[in-house]
């Protein structure tokens, strides 16, 4: 089992920077990947960048430039920062875990980025 909070959103003003912080707990030694996801009012969720065990990363097109995925090992986090944010990047960000084929999930926070 892996839990996972995350923290950091809150309401900024466009043109802004935000890190968004995702605590990892429980059986973390066996998390093949952790990626960041969001989901806008009325639409699905979807993928922003996943970091892997050995550090790789990659990002969905639409994310590419203005988002950045990291993790810090020792404290086990990862981290999404957002420079500079949208009005269009408001949405609840979801951090999620893959661990032996298996999906876990926060319970999200909420980003609202004023213009």
């Amino acid at each position: 089992q892996v839990q996972l909070v995350e923290s950091g959103g809150g309401l900024v003003q466009a043109g802004g920077s935000l890190r968004l912080s995702c605590a990892a707990s429980g059986s973390v030694d066996s998390i093949n990947r952790m990626a960041w996801y969001r989901q806008a009012p009325g639409k699905q969720r979807d993928v922003l960048a996943r970091i892997y065990r050995d550090g790789s990363t990659n990002y969905v097109e639409s994310a590419q430039g203005r988002f950045t995925i990291s993790r810090d090992d020792a404290k086990n986090m990862v981290y999404l920062q957002i420079n500079p944010l949208k009005p269009e990047d408001t949405a609840v960000y979801y951090c999620n875990s893959l661990r032996l084929g298996t999906f876990y999930w926060g319970q999200g926070t909420q980003v609202t980025v004023s213009s």
